[in-house]
């Protein structure tokens, strides 16, 4: 089932999400469902309070834009209660967007190696490293557990430059090409 997706100035978004048990009621469906939703809205990665939820759970699928010439391989799959354990390297600049903040773009600078402990969906716990934008999208998905929105990472500037069509998205006074839940509906 798709899901509505979260919009900039929902509280959701701005809250530390808390970790599950592996009796979770409805996990499995509840990660179905955020594959579904992320693949109807063109994500590479999702998060639990993306979807209204404060929980530890995030999914990632980079093997969608992974370049064939390269030898680095996308991932795709479901972190649950994650933990990032170390970010190393010089940090390197990359244009970001959110699905919860749609037609907004911005050059967010993140370390490019990050080694993170999680457990999957079986809950069998797994410590991992990735690199490049597998790291990336990692970190972003991690940052929304942790209440964190890609546009905290901005400069000053750029963050003065966005507030309008942050109060629009906030407001729902935008059109995207997926389902979204606005804190304060214009048209909704």
């Amino acid at each position: 089932m798709i899901l509505p997706i979260y919009a900039y100035g929902q509280p959701v978004l701005r809250k530390e999400a808390e970790d599950i048990t592996k009796d979770y009621e409805g996990l499995e469906k509840l990660i179905s469902d955020m594959w579904e939703t992320m693949y109807n809205a063109g994500g590479i990665g999702l998060a639990a309070p993306q979807i209204g939820l404060g929980i530890r759970i995030f999914l990632v699928d980079t093997a969608q834009i992974k370049d064939e010439d390269k030898e680095q391989e996308g991932i795709k799959k479901a972190f649950i209660n994650a933990r990032i354990i170390e970010e190393s390297g010089k940090e390197w600049g990359y244009e970001e967007g959110c699905l919860s903040i749609p037609e907004i773009r911005g050059e967010v600078f993140r370390q490019p190696k990050v080694t993170i402990r999680y457990m999957d969906e079986d809950f069998n716990e797994h410590t991992e490293t990735y690199d490049g934008m597998n790291a990336r999208v990692i970190q972003h998905e991690y940052d929304h557990i942790d209440g964190i929105l890609f546009t905290e990472h901005l400069s000053g500037l750029k963050k003065r430059m966005l507030k309008r069509r942050l109060e629009k998205i906030r407001r729902g006074d935008i059109s995207p090409d997926y389902r979204m839940k606005f804190t304060n509906p214009k048209r909704r």
